[in-house]
């Protein structure tokens, strides 16, 4: 790549799913945030696998304005790997993700930065509220944070997502974590560092509809509950165990029939439902831990790259971003 990383001070990265009906406005919003900062920006747009225009739209921005560049993806590979990607690519000192469905207000990055230039490494944009989102979702949300502050075994912010602001030394951290179920941000809690937050009042999307249905955000839950803590582990262990205790009982009271000679007691029925019922607790409890344990593994060595680039656009210039005319409208 021409451009070093020491010409561009902000890198702006923002994941891309089907999002033609907010980019007009987006794009707008980030014009006026990048002509306000203080050194040279990019705002790097990873496309996964859109199926509408969006590609179209963000690929020819980045052929005309030097401050916008386009990764796409050759397929859908979830917001945890675009994110990833585009954070792979960024050159700036200091590294900024957020959605491009504008529930994360551009306008914030400027309160991220100040509080970067305090000598934060890391800076979370915490949500006050989270508009537009039903209580089912809300609720959820909330359990899932404080769950996972209770299992995990690092310190993970509650009500944050993926909008902060990473310095560079961060990513380059970061990017030595290369496991395939990712939880970004968990990973980058995990890192430790100087860490600040700033906070925001989360509104509803500009257009569009949501791309994180209930089955995403389950996968999403369950990948931090199993990277960040052993909690499912020692479920496992006590579910086997009460089984297996209870077999005991059971057994016990099954003796206790046998000795006085109940007349309703099959005979043999009383050993095989015993050894039955204690070797299924056991066998619950190994196949739970294994079983966790190997699926994690599997996925691993098998070494695969966490996403295919099947289109570039923007990175080949020479000079760093300059200032660029306002985009006023996105008409391609």
């Amino acid at each position: 790549m021409a451009a070093s990383f020491k010409s561009i001070r902000y890198s702006l990265v923002i994941p891309v799913f089907n999002e033609e009906a907010v980019l007009p406005i987006l794009l707008r919003r980030l014009d006026l945030v990048l002509s306000r900062l203080d050194g040279p920006a990019e705002a790097i747009f990873v496309d996964d696998g859109s199926s509408d225009s969006s590609s179209i739209v963000l690929r020819a921005l980045a052929t005309r304005d030097p401050r916008f560049r386009y990764i796409g993806l050759s397929r859908n590979f979830g917001h945890q790997v675009a994110i990833t990607a585009g954070m792979d690519a960024a050159q700036g000192e200091a590294i900024i993700v957020m959605d491009a469905d504008l529930q994360d207000p551009p306008e914030v990055i400027e309160q991220l930065i100040a509080k970067w230039k305090e000598g934060n490494d890391i800076v979370h944009a915490r949500r006050l509220s989270r508009d537009g989102e039903s209580r089912f979702k809300r609720a959820t949300a909330h359990l899932f944070y404080r769950l996972l502050g209770r299992m995990s075994s690092v310190g993970i912010p509650t009500d944050v997502g993926d909008f902060r602001l990473i310095d560079r030394k961060v990513l380059d951290a970061l990017r030595q974590m290369p496991e395939q179920d990712r939880f970004v941000r968990g990973m980058i809690a995990w890192l430790g560092f100087r860490q600040a937050e700033v906070t925001f009042h989360r509104l509803e999307r500009a257009a569009g509809e949501t791309k994180y249905p209930l089955f995403k955000m389950v996968r999403l839950a369950m990948n931090a509950a199993l990277g960040f803590s052993d909690l499912p582990l020692r479920l496992a262990i006590w579910c086997g165990l009460t089984v297996s205790g209870l077999a005991l009982l059971y057994g016990g009271w099954v003796i206790l029939l046998w000795l006085s000679k109940d007349s309703h007691l099959v005979t043999g029925w009383s050993s095989t439902i015993v050894v039955v019922s204690l070797l299924c607790g056991i066998n619950m409890l190994m196949t739970g831990i294994v079983g966790l344990y190997v699926g994690r593994i599997h996925a691993e060595v098998k070494r695969r790259p966490l996403y295919v680039v099947q289109t570039r656009a923007g990175f080949d210039r020479s000079e760093a971003p300059a200032a660029a005319p306002a985009i006023h409208a996105v008409n391609e």
